[in-house]
């Protein structure tokens, strides 16, 4: 079992979805980022129990050499899609979908399924399949 899975087991565990695990730096920092979901929200207290149920996970199996810092939050409303199952649980919301040619699409995703998806544009309906896209997320018009 890889550190992923053995997240994922745990953030089940407490009730929520592991939706992305990123790693970055951030000025001299390392930061493990581990983003969870569930359909009634995600509150402070269900990430600060998460976060102290993957500690002793990853003292185990330690990310980034061992220097680094937790955070668990929610992806947040702005998020990015990287997997079919980001696109699915995504499906009414407004995506912005930029393919390897660099065009963009924006819209509100109509559906998605294991294999490509399909947005409403100003000019119609187009269908996208992932190994397309070079990036896409969610947007929110304020």
């Amino acid at each position: 079992m890889n550190l992923e899975e053995s997240i994922e087991i745990v953030v089940r565990g407490c009730g929520a979805e592991l939706y992305d695990i990123v790693t970055t730096k951030e000025n001299a920092n390392n930061i493990f980022r581990v983003f969870v979901t569930n359909k009634d929200g995600v509150s402070l207290d269900k990430c600060a129990e998460i976060s102290r149920m993957i500690s002793p996970v990853l003292d185990i199996d330690e990310p980034m050499n061992g220097n680094y810092i937790l955070e668990v939050s929610s992806p947040g409303i702005e998020r990015k899609l990287k997997r079919p199952q980001h696109f699915i649980g995504s499906i009414g919301e407004k995506v912005r979908v930029k393919d390897f040619e660099k065009n963009i699409l924006k819209g509100e995703l109509l559906s998605a399924d294991e294999n490509e998806i399909k947005i409403k544009t100003e000019e119609g309906e187009e269908v996208i399949t992932y190994n397309e896209i070079s990036s896409a997320s969610t947007y929110f018009e304020w």
